[in-house]
């Protein structure tokens, strides 16, 4: 008899807290868009936003607390992370809010990141261990968005959330690439094995 029997089931959990936040999370996305993008409400926008931070601050939370994580969490939660790393940033460049060669700096280390999974799968591997400064990078960048936005307020906030916005985008992208180079320096190391 199995004497942790929660252990494995744990893991192929579907329906717990952290996932329907995750969920949540994802069906924020064209919320969001619209109320940006369509009706140009950017005080809702900026409320979505703030309320999709503090689901992806809480689903790890719980998670972790509940006793709740599995594998589905393990594969929402950064696909929710990189849906909006890359979505929202392109909103902002829709409307004018950030310039274009951003989202050219964060789509291009995407695509050279991903261009190193063939690399792992020749040594076995599926992915490489999350680092810190990896999701140090993601939340600065998932600060900032809400920032950026509320920057363009026309009030004493707008002012002061401006220039926040941009040091924690600049942070934020500084760090996203130097877990590239430490990404792909692990990845050297593996093949060199």
């Amino acid at each position: 008899m199995d004497d942790h029997p929660e252990s494995v089931s744990s893991t192929s959990r579907i329906l717990t807290v952290p996932n329907v936040l995750s969920v949540l999370r994802l069906a924020l996305i064209p919320v969001f868009l619209w109320l940006l993008l369509d009706v140009k409400a950017d005080a809702w926008a900026f409320w979505v936003l703030m309320l999709s931070g503090f689901t992806d601050w809480a689903d790890g939370k719980l998670a972790r607390l509940l006793n709740q994580s599995s594998r589905l969490g393990e594969l929402l939660d950064p696909l929710a992370d990189r849906l909006y790393i890359v979505i929202i940033p392109v909103a902002f460049a829709i409307r004018g809010i950030i310039p274009w060669w951003i989202i050219g700096i964060i789509v291009a280390r995407d695509v050279l990141l991903f261009a190193s999974g063939p690399l792992l799968r020749s040594r076995g591997l599926l992915a490489l261990p999350v680092l810190y400064i990896g999701k140090a990078a993601t939340f600065a960048l998932m600060y900032a968005l809400p920032m950026l936005l509320a920057g363009t307020f026309d009030n004493a906030l707008g002012a002061v959330m401006h220039p926040l916005g941009w040091a924690f985008l600049i942070w934020g992208l500084g760090m996203y690439w130097w877990t590239l180079a430490l990404y792909w320096w692990q990845t050297v190391l593996v093949r060199s094995e």
